[in-house]
């Protein structure tokens, strides 16, 4: 646990995810802020939200206005029984239920300048320009960070001031990179600077560098200036978000500011949709009428993020202007005016939607159907932009599946969830949490993987049904597969995914655009198996071979007990079967405890000393060393019960065995101790004649000549029916149990191999990043992310035909950088001449209603054409 602030502490199974991204020392930083939100309509509480999550030391609301019809339509935590109330007040007790580590209270009366002096950053929202220039000022002047921003339907702004001299520490959030050092050369020049490196001092006279090196990049902190906002407001700096308009920032700056003052000299904003006249002359028509009082939902997509980063001085600020617009969700028809009459106030939630797209879209989707798929981070941030714009709010039906249950670490950016809800299953309580916030939405939640498992649950009437799927997953394999399902059923999907500060956004729409599975990042890179085994150079290799004991030594063993494997067996899996049946089946704690001092001694001690014997620390290969470059030489390790990590080791190790064969455990580490006085340890001699492979080719090529090992070992296993009645139970790997010692063996294992070959250590949260291969994640660009899908879902809804309507999204919040680009199109080609021959007497099942034919074709020239599948309906 790392110190909070001044005397609490950082959650790290709560925080766990935003740790990999902010860092301690940055969360240290923003849990010291006392942060006041002004204004909580839409934006207002999207931001507190996202706040909140993240972990400040106080959140102060304040707002001097009360709930009315038109904030239904984004702000999540009203309800109609709160209209005319105050909306800071009836907010405070709902959004502090997300983080019981923030304390969150509410204020209604005016901002004077004794008030903001409480504060570390001011967020304005919903406020006028002459409250945002004097609150500007002051701030300025006293060195409190501020943010202005506002939304205004399908327009954003922000503005940032975070002070004359701020320190950024990490300008693009990227690990520091790290490498091997093969050769260094001397050099006899002095205050000589290249890529940041000074050389200072004369190095001729240092001896030869022989080996095992590592340089590590430093990462250098940035200061950077802010102009106030009454300076900046005259002489403005934009950011660009979309290079496409890149003229639209300064428009929207002069529109911006017209807004202010009409609603100065009328008190009021114009009319949605009204043929308003206002300074913005280069604007059209549609661009002036879309400039209406509303809070659409699709706001504040960045503003929580860059608040991150006035208190942490983490990641590159916006310098100081962003301006936003989503004027593609309009009617992609030329002549698509809407009217005042078609969007005028009902008295209904979606008021403020209806000002910006009129009557018409609000009963389209209100019909709507759609299948979502994952109830995580973009999960809930999905349904609770469903259930604000009206999705299923009539007819329609939105279907959610997710097979997970809560866990703890979700907490910090799933926030539908709350600590009461863990261990329930994610899509109920999502359905449920969204239910509340819109009692209209028609919403069921499913327990179901998504795969051919689920075909008949999934099947063609439920498809057919849909008018869309959006995707809400953490895997390639799933995308895929619900891509190839929306590309046979024809159905528009919407695709999105977050990494860290990074997110994307792709739209899928039949026949228009290339589908998800047209293009592919590249695999990522494995580790080659002869490194894992002999020759690790980094923390990352030694991790993963800890992964790899993990399995082969508590898992895989009682998987593969009766040898149901297809196929030949490779040997490790028959040997680790045979070691788990035959000799080294425990009876007791106490065997438990022999077998992990034995395993310590072979892993870190006799198999160095083997691999030493084989390719001794002075031994040279075609002239070079052969212990340099990418390979480390590594050293045995002696075992001590006074080594707290010798000890972790046999303590995981132990207790794991007992539990794969349902033994009693123990955790008396001073037992532990006095058990191990007694183990006898057989001594160890390195063997000639033991073949030691240096590359995977070799590695490949010895397996073909293990046939009578394999054999062997078969004839000396139990039967399978002997072996079944085995009591020997697989543990999966969670890395998110404190008390399961799954992680405690995988720190331990890795540490002591990276002592072996001195590669400097990694810590718990570190161990568990990697291990675990934890994606990094904050909620802030979570619902960047999500608010970018629903402006995608908007114009799915309204029929939009046009290819260049449609903006996938890209955005790197920690450079920060954004880019927005129309989708590919849908690849088309002409066939003919195709004669298709078939017959078969597979056994179909009665969900099937269709047969689907991969066809191979040649052209005249004999060349392989690419065709569509054929699908033919037989029910």
């Amino acid at each position: 646990m790392a110190k909070n602030g001044n005397d609490a502490e950082i959650d790290e199974g709560l925080y766990s995810r935003q740790l990999y991204v902010l860092g301690h020392d940055a969360m240290k930083r923003m849990q010291s802020s006392n942060v006041l939100i002004s204004g909580l309509r839409g934006l207002g509480v999207e931001i507190a939200k996202n706040v909140i999550l993240g972990g400040v030391k106080s959140v102060t609301l304040h707002d001097q206005g009360v709930a009315e019809w038109n904030d239904l339509s984004s702000q999540f935590y009203l309800r109609e029984e709160d209209l005319g109330k105050n909306r800071a007040e009836v907010s405070q007790l709902r959004l502090a239920e997300l983080n019981s580590y923030v304390p969150v209270t509410s204020f209604t009366g005016a901002l004077t300048n004794e008030s903001l002096t409480k504060f570390q950053v001011v967020v304005l929202t919903n406020s006028s320009l002459d409250e945002q220039m004097r609150v500007g000022d002051f701030c300025h002047s006293n060195g409190i960070k501020l943010i202005v921003a506002d939304t205004r339907g399908l327009f954003g702004q922000l503005f940032c001031d975070f002070g004359e001299e701020m320190t950024v520490f990490d300008i693009n959030g990227e690990q520091p990179l790290s490498a091997m050092i093969s050769m260094i050369t001397k050099v006899k020049i002095v205050n000589w600077t290249w890529l940041n490196y000074t050389v200072i001092c004369n190095t001729s006279s240092f001896s030869d560098y022989v080996r095992g090196g590592i340089v590590t990049q430093v990462k250098m902190p940035k200061t950077v200036a802010f102009k106030s906002l009454s300076s900046s407001m005259a002489e403005p700096e934009f950011m660009v978000t979309d290079f496409a308009k890149f003229d639209r920032p300064g428009q929207l700056h002069v529109g911006f500011q017209a807004l202010h003052a009409f609603e100065k000299k009328h008190s009021r904003l114009p009319k949605p949709w009204s043929q308003v006249n206002t300074s913005a002359s280069s604007w059209d028509q549609r661009d002036v009428a879309g400039t209406c009082c509303v809070r659409l939902l699709c706001h504040g997509l960045f503003i929580a993020f860059f608040f991150l980063q006035a208190c942490t001085g983490k990641f590159m600020p916006i310098m100081q202007w962003l301006y936003f617009d989503a004027l593609e969700c309009l009617s992609d028809a030329e002549d698509a005016i809407l009217t005042e009459e078609e969007c005028a106030p009902r008295n209904c939630r979606y008021d403020g939607q209806i000002a910006v797209f009129g009557s018409k879209l609000q009963e389209l989707l209100a019909k709507q159907r759609y299948f979502l798929v994952g109830a995580g981070a973009i999960g809930c941030e999905l349904l609770k932009n469903f259930a604000m714009m009206g999705l299923a709010s009539g007819e329609g039906e939105v279907i959610v599946t997710d097979m997970d249950t809560i866990e703890k670490s979700n907490l910090n950016r799933q926030f539908l969830f709350r600590p009461w809800d863990v261990t329930k299953m994610k899509s109920e309580t999502a359905a449920a949490a969204v239910k509340q916030m819109n009692p209209s939405i028609r919403i069921t939640g499913h327990q179901n993987r998504v795969g051919p498992d689920t075909e008949k649950i999934y099947d063609d009437d439920f498809f057919e049904s849909l008018d869309g799927v959006t995707n809400a997953l953490d895997n390639v394999d799933a995308r895929m597969y619900m891509d190839r399902r929306c590309v046979y059923y024809c159905k528009p999907l919407l695709e999105s995914g977050t990494l860290g500060t990074k997110g994307n956004v792709q739209v899928v729409i039949p026949f228009l655009t290339e589908s998800y599975s047209s293009s592919q990042d590249p695999p990522e890179k494995s580790i080659p198996i002869c490194t894992l085994k002999n020759f690790p150079n980094a923390i990352e290799h030694t991790l993963q071979w800890a992964r790899d004991e993990f399995e082969g030594l508590f898992k895989q063993p009682a998987e593969n007990r009766t040898l149901k494997l297809p196929g030949a067996q490779p040997l490790e899996v028959l040997e680790a079967v045979y070691k788990s049946l035959v000799t080294d089946y425990p009876h007791s704690w106490e065997d438990c405890v022999v077998w992990a001092r034995n395993h310590w001694q072979c892993q870190y001690n006799n198999n160095i000393r083997q691999l030493l014997h084989n390719f001794p620390p002075d031994q040279v290969s075609s002239g070079a060393p052969f212990w340099s470059g990418p390979k480390r030489c590594p050293h045995p390790l002696e075992f001590s019960t006074n080594n707290d990590l010798h000890m972790d080791y046999i303590m995981a190790a132990a207790n794991l065995l007992a539990q794969s064969y349902g033994l009693p455990c123990s955790t008396e580490r001073s037992d532990l101790t006095k058990l191990l006085q007694d183990v006898k340890v057989p001594e160890f001699t390195p063997k000639s004649g033991v073949k030691i492979h240096v590359s995977d080719q070799e590695l490949q090529s010895a397996n073909a000549s293990i046939g009578k090992r394999l054999e062997e070992l078969k004839t000396r296993l139990p039967s399978a029916e002997a072996a079944s009645q085995f009591k020997l139970c697989p543990i999966e790997f969670e890395k998110d149990d404190e008390t399961n010692f799954h992680m405690d063996f995988i720190v331990a294992a890795s540490n002591l191999r990276a002592e072996n070959y001195d590669i400097p250590p990694a810590d718990r949260h570190k161990s568990k990043l990697i291990a675990g291969k934890i994606i990094p994640a904050i909620a802030t660009t979570t619902a960047a992310v999500v608010g970018l899908v629903c402006l995608e879902l908007l114009k799915i809804v309204q029929g939009h035909k046009k290819l260049k309507s449609y903006k996938n999204g890209f955005m790197n919040l920690a450079l920060p950088f954004f880019a927005f680009s129309e989708p590919i199109a849908a690849p088309k080609h002409k066939v003919t001449n195709s004669i298709l021959h078939y017959s078969s007497r597979k056994k179909l099942g009665k969900h099937v209603k269709a047969l689907v034919f991969e066809l191979c074709c040649n052209d005249e020239t004999e060349e392989d054409v690419e065709v569509p599948y054929v699908r033919y309906t037989i029910r």
